[in-house]
Parts: structure tokens; sequence; C-alpha cells
């Protein structure tokens, strides 16, 4: 076998030593980002102009792709009842969302093992190519099924602009500066999605609804042009160059990324039949669709953990301390948040019966101190290099505003119903940053990708769960208050109008409004209840994530001993020494 030693190094007979920290020269962020110290990598560094320049037009394409992401998502959801009135197909509006977040999350974590066999500029452009292609072809849909499959398709390349951007990003800046890059990357994100509503709604008024999807393409372009030109692959990537591109193919996991994806989509669409189909747990769409997801699921987990050479999702990295425990965190955080996101909103409108907008303004303190959360905890840990205690503060922020939300009745006052969601939107955008810094400081550099990967998969699985099993425990809850409270003739069809609609509320003799809005009451203060559980679980798991040092040099850390594969060849993955 050829022996490879990284520069700085020398190669041991029968290995070779990668020194994570060593980069390109054009890899590097400003100086002020990156300071010299005596883990400095002896290479040519190109001006300083330069150099700040080719970062800034990186991180602008990185931003431009995450910006339009966020942005397409709330532009869609704005659009929903106009394209479904339009394609006169309202009954199957639900799915332009669905579809795309399905494949999202199906998705999101095959890029991370197509980072390192393909690279990180490979397969950011494939991720902006899909979902602009996905996206563009929305605007020309003349079906609600092209739609739907369009959508889906977006959701494709959706997943990749988030992991892959992710990853690019890790390996850019310094990991103490990381936290701040997350920051600014979602206060982005949260700014696309503030944009993306009042643009849709414009949009569908003037326009038309299919400019929302086309006007997308000039930014995408953009971000594609500046990431091909400016992103640089890590050492780990370019030793492993060699092999062809259908030796490459043949390393992905396809077995491993077909099981997954049909264990995920099985379980999330058996699960949205529940609670958005009025779809009973004994009917076979519901109960079938769920044991094919559990089948597939075990399918899934034994490829991975007994056949898989590079598997799409090391079952060995849950294994370890701090990965395992991020992955719990990010999956019980995110099923609470959107919870949380999904019935608050219900308590305003069905159980106080105020208008919509009255219900988003009651949000926007929570969206503020998200921005603030994130901002503030990368500053933090570019500062003092630590994280694990504002992490349990952040969690515990989540864990009290859970216990005011469950607090909520008739007669709680309205600085409460503004402020009580303030501790959990800062909670949560500070624990996604640490929990993600801490997940990349605790693996080897060619892991990273992965890592991030797997982080992301748990997170949408997350935020898909938190959405479809609340609302099918809310409407049981609702169906039973209901039928305790009212009782006549015309009950049934009362309670199934009530069910479909929260407006309908509005149109009910005040003795029947009054049990309707009592009802929904109950059924979300029984929610609320449930989620201090998941709040308590969410603080638990994030007490045993280790902290470790957050390096101050780009790709700072200690170096890892690997056994190369064949790079003629292409043989195979690199194996730990252990």
């Amino acid at each position: 076998m050829k022996k490879w030693a990284a520069p700085g190094t020398q190669a041991v007979p029968g290995e070779c030593e990668i020194r994570l920290h060593h980069r390109p020269a054009a890899f590097f962020p400003p100086p002020s980002l990156a300071m010299a110290t005596e883990r400095t990598p002896l290479v040519a560094k190109a001006p300083e102009e330069a150099s700040r320049l080719d970062f800034a037009l990186l991180m602008t394409g990185i931003w431009s792709a995450v910006f339009i992401s966020s942005l397409d998502a709330t532009v869609v959801a704005t659009l929903i009842s106009t394209i479904g009135s339009s394609l006169k197909s309202m009954q199957l509006s639900s799915w332009i969302g669905t579809s795309y977040l399905l494949s999202l999350c199906a998705f999101t974590p095959i890029y991370g093992r197509l980072a390192n066999i393909v690279g990180r500029r490979p397969s950011i452009l494939f991720s902006i190519v899909v979902f602009g292609g996905g996206t563009a072809l929305c605007g020309f849909a003349t079906t609600m099924s092209q739609l739907i499959a369009f959508r889906a398709l977006a959701g494709i390349g959706g997943a990749g602009i988030t992991v892959i951007g992710s990853v690019i990003v890790s390996d850019s800046v310094p990991l103490k500066s990381r936290g701040l890059y997350q920051g600014f990357t979602n206060l982005l994100f949260g700014l696309g999605g503030a944009i993306g509503a009042p643009l849709g709604g414009w949009l569908g008024d003037t326009i038309g609804w299919r400019a929302a999807f086309l006007c997308q393409s000039p930014f995408l372009v953009l971000a594609a042009v500046l990431l091909h030109l400016k992103t640089r692959e890590p050492a780990v990537v370019l030793a492993a160059r060699g092999g062809s591109i259908s030796a490459k193919l043949k390393r992905v996991d396809y077995a491993g990324s077909v099981s997954l994806i049909l264990a995920l989509l099985s379980a999330l669409v058996g699960l949205n039949y529940k609670s958005t189909g009025a779809y009973g747990w004994d009917d076979a769409h519901v109960w079938g669709l769920l044991s094919a997801g559990f089948v597939s699921a075990c399918v899934f987990v034994s490829i991975e953990s007994k056949f898989a050479i590079e598997p799409v999702m090391p079952i060995i990295m849950l294994k370890r301390r701090t990965p395992g425990f991020v992955a719990l965190n990010n999956f019980v955080l995110a099923v609470l948040t959107f919870s949380t996101t999904y019935n608050t909103p219900l308590y305003f409108t069905a159980a106080r019966l105020r208008t919509a907008t009255n219900a988003g303004a009651h949000l926007i303190p929570n969206s503020v101190a998200v921005s603030i959360g994130s901002l503030f905890a990368g500053w933090y840990m570019r500062k003092t290099g630590r994280y694990w205690r504002l992490q349990a503060l952040a969690c515990l922020g989540v864990v009290a505003a859970n216990l005011a939300l469950s607090s909520w009745n008739m007669e709680t006052p309205e600085w409460v119903l503004y402020a009580t969601l303030i501790p959990s939107g800062f909670g949560f955008a500070a624990t996604l940053t640490t929990t993600l810094l801490a997940l990349i400081a605790s693996v080897p550099q060619d892991e990273i990708p992965l890592a991030t990967g797997l982080s992301y998969l748990f997170r949408t699985t997350g935020q898909v769960l938190g959405v479809s099993l609340s609302a099918a425990l809310t409407q049981t809850l609702l169906a039973r208050n209901l039928r305790a409270r009212i009782t006549g003739p015309d009950a049934d069809e009362t309670i199934a109008k009530i069910l479909a609609s929260t407006t309908y509320i509005r149109t009910l003799p005040p003795p029947l409004q009054e049990q309707a809005t009592a009802s929904w009451l109950g059924a979300l203060h029984t929610v609320f209840c449930c989620q201090i559980g998941l709040a308590a679980a969410m603080f638990l798991s994030a007490l045993p994530i280790e902290e470790r040092e957050l390096p101050d040099t780009v790709g700072g850390g200690e170096p890892v001993k690997r056994t190369l594969p064949d790079v003629e060849g292409a043989a195979g993955p690199a194996r730990r020494d252990s």
C-alpha cells in the first residue's frame, strides 16, 4: 500500500498520521478568527485581503442558500390555501408542506456520508441544484400531484443545504468561533422565515403563487456560483482522492439509505394519517404504515450494525457518550419545541377565540429570544471556550417555560402570556448551538459530516413527530372532552364540525361555545403537562454531555491516527486505530 503523510508529520510503518488542524491556505477565515499558535500550520497564506474576501464570499454563498430554504418554507405555508384553490385540490393541499418535510427528514443523514465520499463541493452543489430544480418545477406544476412530487424533490436538496452547509462552516472556522457563526446562520434562517410569510401573501395577491417558487432561482444560482468557486475540500477528503466516480459511488450505503427512507416515510405518513386524516389507530392506513415503518427500522439497524462497510448512520457513534446524548437531547428538544409551536396558537384561537393575528403576536417574543439565544451562545463560547454550564441553564429555561405554559387558563394575565415562551426560545437556540459544538468537538474531523447529519436527522425527525404526535394527542383528548360535555340529537354533527374547524366555534350559541372552549382548554392543558415530562428528560439528557476544549485554530485538535485506504483503488473506509 502506498504510504502518505500530511505536511508536518512523519509516516509510521503500517499507518500514517493526519493532523486534523491542517488546512490548505485558502481555507483560512479572516486572521481575526484564527490566531497564530504553536499549532498553526507552516503553509504560505494568501494576502490578507484575498483571504478575507474568499471567506466572505464563501459564507455569503452558504447563508444565501440557508436564507432561501427558510424563506421557501414560510412562503409556501402562506400560499397553501391559494394553491389548493387554484389547482382545485384543496383536500390534498396539506401535502404540499408534508411532502417536503418528509423527504427533508428522510434524506438528511445520507448527506453526512456523501460529504466524505464525493466531497463537500459536489455535495453542496448537488443539493442546491436539486432544491432549485424542484422549486422551479413547482412553479410550472399543473396538478396537485405534480406539485407534491416536486416539493418532495426539493426536500431532498433542502436536506443537503442544511447538513453540508454546516459541515463547510465547521471546516472553515475555528471550533471556538463555530457557535458564533451558527448564531448568524440561525439569525438569517429566522429572518428568511419572517420575510417569507408576508412575501408569500403579497405574491399570491398580486403576481400569482407561481412567482413565489420561480423568484428563488436567481438567489440559488448566486449561491451555487459562490460555493463552486470558494469551497475547498479539507485534508481528510483530499487524502482519499484518486478513485473513479464509479468506485466512489460503490461506497454509498444504498441498502441502509433505502431502508432508512422507508422507515421514516412509513412512520411519518402513518402518523400524518392519524393526526390530519381523521383515521383511527385501528385503521389499516395507520397501523399498516406504522408496522411497515417498524419493520424497515429493524432492517436498517441490522444493515448498519452488521453489513454496511461505510454505514450512512454509524450505530456505533450513538454508543459513544457525547454523540449519543446529543442525539437524544436534540430529538426530545425538537419534539418539545414543535409541539409548543403547534399548540400555543391553538390556545389563543380555539380556547380564547382570539384572531390568528393576536396568536401570532404572542409568538414574537419567542422568535426574538431564539435569535438572541443563538447569538449569545456563540459569543459566550467564543469568549470563554466553555459551553456546559450555559447548556444546562438553557435547558432549565425550557423546563421553566413549560411549567408556566401548563398553568395557562382563562384568567392568565396578558403579560404572562407574552413572557412565557421567552426562556423557551432562548433555551432552544442556545441548546442547539452548544450541543452542536459539543458534538463536533467529540469526534475526529473525518466524522464531523456524519455527526452533523446524525444531529440534523434527530432534529428533523423530532420536528415531524412533535407536530404529528401532539396533533394526534390533542385531537383525541378534544374529542373525548367534547363527547363528555355536549350531548343531544345533533351532538355528533356538532362535535365533528368543532374538530374540523376552530372558526366554527364562533358560530355556536354561548352555552355550546363555552363547552367547546373548555374542551379545548382541557385538551391543551393535558398536552402542556406532558411537555413538562419531555422538558425534564431533555434537561437530564444534557447533563452527561462532556465539555471539551474548543480550539481557536481552524481544525484545531489532537492528531488522529488513521490507516488510509489505497487511494489508487479507493479501497474502503479509513479505520480508527484503537
